[in-house]
């Protein structure tokens, strides 16, 4: 039920509950402080009363009834009592029993005592001290009332009772008034977020000035508003260039049916129309497997097969697929890797990060291409590298974005998803990629896998 209400009423709740917790251990250590305070100046009162009633007795048996007080003292009341327990001696007022009964008497010939006793319906706080006066064992009873102390702890627990409460309510509301100014940006930020929507990019939460937690709150609610727009444009850039893709390919097929429909008897024409569907066919089966592909990525959901996979098999798998094709070209394809170097990964993917840029290589880059795999501080990266112009500037910077591509590839084949491939492939497998130019020219692509070596190299070799 209390987790239901504002959280303003629920901090103002808690805050009460701590003052009234502070409150009642105040006003009871005040009510125990005091009457401590109180009992002690009583005890010490009797005890000054007790040594002036003594040095009394040391003149006179009958000086308490000629003084009519205790002597030093503005209120109480003492007794002389002789060896055998008769009353010599006592305030005007007093009855001619002793103030304390036998057995109090006994205890108090032993050494000096405080008693209380109900006298008259009174409650009063009693101090016998034996002493020798005129060459007898006397004992010297004070007494003082316990009323003005009593009264004293009433009026304080009536004060406390009173004025608790009241400093309760004050705090009460100050607590709430307080948690309403505290809470006051966050209704305010509330508002705000109520108005953002996708068409309204750009607006941000109001974040208030003071370095606070809800200062740092709505930073980092600004921030995560930056990184969704951010999401949404990449996914909207997406949508448009799949969209932009995918009408190419569409466009080319509905031309050469169209073609071949127009002379249907000629067998070349319908022959040239179906190899080339065949080509845009695969052309978008291969752009639908590479999105799927990212899209399960974004998800975290690219499912991995891994296996222990020796890095110089991996690397000469992908060396001998391309071959031919280098060697077409006039280029060659070289493979360094350390012996006994073991890689744990989903093989299948690996091998299409690593297609994938040696395909670039040879699609953009010019010379020998460069396949390595080493170990660098206890993660595994595999590299590929050309010997050609490499990449701009400023391309380098955005290689792995979808559908990002350099001006000078324009012209060839390619939607721009290669390298983002590579960086997804990658990141599924703990690792990153990057891309940079060689310092003697060319590219070169790294896929550091941070928890995916297996073992060390005990050597290496190379091939060509």
């Amino acid at each position: 039920m209390i987790g239901r209400l504002p959280i303003r009423i629920r901090l103002t709740l808690a805050f009460t509950l701590v003052m009234a917790l502070v409150l009642a251990a105040t006003g009871l250590f005040l009510y125990l402080r005091l009457g401590t305070g109180l009992a002690n100046a009583v005890d010490q009162g009797l005890r000054a009363r007790a040594t002036d009633v003594a040095a009394l007795a040391q003149q006179a048996d009958t000086g308490l009834r000629t003084a009519g007080k205790v002597p030093g003292a503005d209120s109480g009341f003492a007794e002389v009592i002789g060896p055998g327990n008769n009353v010599i001696d006592e305030t005007p007022g007093l009855s001619t029993s002793p103030l304390l009964t036998a057995s109090q008497l006994a205890a108090a010939r032993r050494g000096p005592r405080f008693f209380e006793r109900t006298i008259a319906s009174e409650n009063v706080r009693l101090f016998a001290q034996p002493v020798t006066a005129q060459g007898r064992r006397l004992l010297i009873v004070v007494g003082a009332s316990q009323t003005p102390r009593a009264e004293a702890l009433i009026d304080l627990r009536r004060q406390l009772l009173v004025g608790g409460p009241i400093a309760l309510l004050l705090t009460a509301l100050s607590g709430y008034v307080l948690a309403a100014a505290a809470l006051r940006p966050v209704e305010r930020m509330g508002e705000r977020a109520a108005t953002i929507s996708a068409a309204s990019a750009g607006r941000r939460l109001p974040v208030p000035g003071a370095n606070d937690e809800i200062a740092r709150l709505g930073t980092r609610l600004n921030e995560m508003l930056t990184r969704l727009e951010a999401a949404l444009e990449r996914e909207r850039s997406l949508v448009s260039n799949a969209s932009h893709e995918l009408r190419t390919p569409l466009a080319l097929m509905k031309t050469e049916i169209e073609l071949a429909l127009a002379d249907p008897t000629s067998a070349p024409a319908l022959a040239a129309a179906l190899r080339s569907t065949a080509v845009e066919t695969d052309r978008l089966a291969q752009l639908t497997d590479d999105l799927l592909l990212l899209a399960r990525a974004d998800s975290g959901e690219l499912p991995l097969r891994r296996s222990d996979v020796p890095a110089g098999e991996l690397l000469g798998t992908i060396a001998t697929r391309y071959q031919r094709r280098a060697a077409d070209e006039g280029r060659t394809i070289q493979v360094a890797s350390p012996d006994g170097l073991l890689v744990r990964g989903d093989r299948r993917r690996l091998e299409q990060a690593l297609a994938n840029l040696v395909e670039n290589s040879l699609r953009y880059g010019a010379g020998t291409v460069r396949l390595e795999a080493s170990e660098h501080d206890g993660a595994l990266e595999l590299r590929v590298g050309d010997s050609g112009a490499g990449f701009p500037p400023a391309f380098v910077a955005r290689a792995f974005e979808r559908f990002s591509r350099a001006e000078s590839s324009r012209d060839t084949a390619g939607v721009g998803l290669g390298l983002a491939i590579v960086a997804a492939i990658a990141e599924a497998h703990g690792g990153t990629a990057t891309a940079t130019n060689g310092p003697d020219g060319g590219a070169d692509v790294t896929l550091r896998l941070t928890n995916s070596l297996v073992a060390g190299p005990a050597g290496s070799s190379a091939s060509g």
